[in-house]
């Protein structure tokens, strides 16, 4: 059974990019999932200084074993100001001093986005996408969700038709990477 981890990149514990993160890895065909909270690696600020005073923060190690434990990554990123959130920027800052290979171990990724507004977080994922694919060679698909409260419900998950063939479409390619994992 291939193990996915996901997670909304974000600490807001109603976070609806967690709640499109879980939807997503939970679709994926036969894969164990695991739902990760930023607020289980809160750590300070990342900076030189405290790497050179303190070593690279323990939290940052588990979040690193997680990956390396997975067999795909689903992420759905949170906009904020156009950007990261702080609190997934801080793990990834601290989680790339481990090693200067691929944070993500070139894991097959799946990246999501989502936002109340029409954007859908488009911003957020146009850079995540290039700064991903820079290391990460496997394969990294994306998709934006638009207005979450209307496209998406608990019960029956993306209800946008055309949002939905889009996200299956996504999910086939990110399934068929995963299945090429070697465990």
């Amino acid at each position: 059974m291939k193990k996915i981890i996901a997670f909304g990149a974000s600490n807001s514990k109603e976070s609806i990019n967690k709640k499109l993160a879980n939807y997503i890895a939970n679709k994926v065909n036969g894969a164990q999932v695991k739902l990760l909270d930023l607020n289980d690696f809160e750590m300070p600020i990342f900076s030189v200084d405290r790497e050179n005073e303190n070593g690279i923060h323990e939290l940052a190690y588990q979040f690193k074993k997680e990956i390396i434990e997975a067999d795909g990554i689903v992420i759905s990123l949170a906009e904020h100001n156009g950007a990261y959130s702080a609190a997934f920027k801080n793990i990834y800052d601290w989680v790339s001093r481990i090693s200067s290979d691929d944070v993500w171990e070139g894991k097959p990724m799946f990246l999501a986005a989502t936002s109340p507004g029409s954007m859908g977080g488009k911003t957020v994922m146009k850079i995540a996408k290039d700064r991903f694919k820079r290391r990460n060679s496997n394969v990294i698909v994306n998709f934006s969700l638009p207005y979450f409260s209307k496209n998406y419900s608990t019960q029956n998950g993306i209800t946008d038709v055309d949002l939905n063939a889009e996200l299956e479409i996504q999910l086939k390619t990110f399934e068929a990477a995963i299945q090429k994992i070697s465990v």
